[in-house]
């Protein structure tokens, strides 16, 4: 009987991090290539590349990875109108796709539709690099009741 050697656990959490800024992309949008080309005024453009590690088994994008996208997309325009380190999250969301991404890289569109106390409610298309509209999204989100984010430091001071 041949004895194996126990891989140590992975560290499950809770995770503690530092972000370059209050709009700056998180570690799982880092780990998607996701990149910030403007957020400001309740909207916000962003940008992820289809890299290989992103297909679904046709060597299509992943529809998740629009999805996240997308969800980052509407957070990036949220952030720019609540107070810094505000504890918020995504509590519903739908998507409608409307055509395959292939390759190249995708853009998200979004904005903030409205806010009513703790609830914002935000959009995004998502364009391929030939902006032709492939996704159209829509969520909503919830501000926490304990409004500031523990945990995780922003450098920008945020």
């Amino acid at each position: 009987m041949s004895q194996r050697k126990k891989a140590a656990p992975e560290y499950t959490g809770p995770h503690q991090f530092t972000m370059p800024g209050w709009i700056s992309c998180a570690p799982f949008e880092r780990l998607l290539g996701i990149s910030i080309v403007e957020a400001a005024e309740g909207r916000a453009v962003l940008e992820m590349p289809f890299v290989i590690d992103l297909a679904q088994g046709g060597g299509l994008m992943h529809g998740g990875a629009l999805i996240s996208l997308a969800d980052t997309a509407v957070v990036m325009a949220i952030k720019t109108l609540v107070p810094a380190g505000s504890h918020f999250a995504t509590i519903a969301l739908e998507a409608k796709y409307l055509a395959p991404v292939k390759q190249g890289k995708v853009t998200a569109r979004a904005e903030v539709l409205e806010r009513e106390g703790r609830i914002l409610k935000g959009r995004a298309i998502v364009y391929d690099d030939q902006d032709r509209a492939v996704m159209e999204f829509s969520s909503t989100f919830k501000i926490a009741r304990d409004t500031k984010i523990r945990g995780i430091i922003f450098e920008d001071g945020d």
